[in-house]
């Protein structure tokens, strides 16, 4: 039998697809929506119909037939937290991402919903793996010093897993009984621990944590952050947006490009160089700080992410830190590939899908609090 499926991955302004079939991929995309299209939809479910029409309307155009799928593997989101794998589409999984209620404010939820209508169509499974909503957090990394607030898991997961299994293999090891160390450095940076199999810890790429990044200031010192929310500067949603949309780079700089940074430091910028190794350093700290975690026994410390490309980064970072691991680099993302080989894992048998039960792994510790 033909082993055929399509990946299929929402973003803000396009959805990128790829079909495999038997080895390879035959056809990859990155089918575009206008902002004035999504605009006239008041909630991210209702793009439902615009985005499927859209998804055919590419593959039609190169002739490409999905009518023999067996599969359909979308990227997750607006799910309850759960830990990661590869999930087979249920209806209890259909209403949360639908309903926004878990965080489904953001095109990744139409993931499972697209797999789930292709599937119905063509009479092949729906799945997603690895999603956002990943957390395999060890009790320890969610505490913090307040009592009533708590770490989340937000961690390029579909990446840093896909990145993790490869070089397992590539190593003679298995993604369980292996320890890394996977830095996705890219327009967001996630330093992950990975241990047996799990990611244990991790700094929060969402809310505001760990190393500073194109567009993410990272962690700040709390007192300094709550003066600014309260000096009347800034409302509620300009801190938001300086916090995970225009910090970082973008906040000392006025740009996210890493290249034209390199060549502001090229033309003698003496600021632009310090932003520059300071990134360096923030990530060396929180690579160090993930080696703790896993007392110091790590099989590999993996770079991958867009960011990964820049030799000069991965040269000065392998000096600071390759005394603790091997150094591993696999720049880029593998994301559609990762949708692809975890629907290939559970029909090749290697692999049993999870059943989402709509339950998070984590909703407090329910710990009584003693005086």
């Amino acid at each position: 039998m033909t082993e055929k499926i399509l990946a299929i991955n929402p973003g803000s302004t396009s959805t990128k697809i790829a079909v495999y079939q038997d080895g390879q991929i035959l056809f990859k995309s990155n089918v575009s929506h206008s902002a004035a299209e999504l605009a006239g939809y008041p909630e991210i479910a209702d793009q439902m119909p615009c985005r499927k029409q859209a998804i055919l309307d590419a593959l039609a155009q190169e002739c490409v037939s999905i009518d023999d799928c067996m599969a359909f593997s979308g990227r997750g989101g607006g799910l309850q937290p759960c830990e990661g794998g590869v999930y087979e589409v249920n209806e209890i999984m259909l209403e949360h991402a639908r309903s926004g209620k878990y965080g489904g404010k953001h095109p990744a939820a139409l993931g499972c919903q697209l797999a789930a209508e292709f599937a119905r169509q063509y009479h092949g499974r729906a799945f997603v793996v690895n999603g956002p909503d990943t957390d395999e957090f060890c009790d320890e990394a969610r505490v913090t010093g307040l009592a009533d607030v708590f770490r989340a898991s937000h961690v390029h997961a579909l990446n840093q897993k896909e990145t993790a299994l490869r070089v397992s293999r590539d190593l003679g090891l298995t993604y369980e009984d292996a320890n890394f160390i996977v830095a996705h450095l890219g327009g967001g940076v996630s330093i992950t621990a990975h241990r047996k199999g799990r990611m244990v810890d991790s700094n929060d790429i969402i809310h505001g944590d760990g190393p500073m990044a194109p567009t993410r200031s990272g962690a700040l010192p709390a007192k300094d952050l709550i003066d600014l929310c309260y000096s009347g500067r800034w409302t509620k949603e300009e801190m938001h947006a300086r916090i995970t949309k225009q910090g970082g780079f973008v906040d000392h700089l006025g740009t996210a490009d890493v290249l034209e940074i390199k060549e502001k430091i090229q033309a003698g910028d003496r600021y632009a160089d310090l932003i520059y190794r300071a990134f360096l350093h923030q990530i060396a700290k929180g690579i160090g700080a993930m080696a703790a975690v896993l007392g110091g026994d790590i099989d590999a410390i993996i770079f991958t992410g867009g960011i990964s490309h820049d030799q000069d980064l991965i040269a000065a970072l392998t000096t600071q830190v390759g005394f603790l691991a091997p150094i591993v680099v696999r720049p880029g993302e593998y994301e559609m590939e990762a949708l692809i080989a975890g629907a290939l894992r559970v029909i090749h048998g290697e692999e049993i899908p999870k059943n989402y039960t709509g339950e998070a792994v984590f909703e407090g510790f329910g710990y009584l609090k003693m005086g």
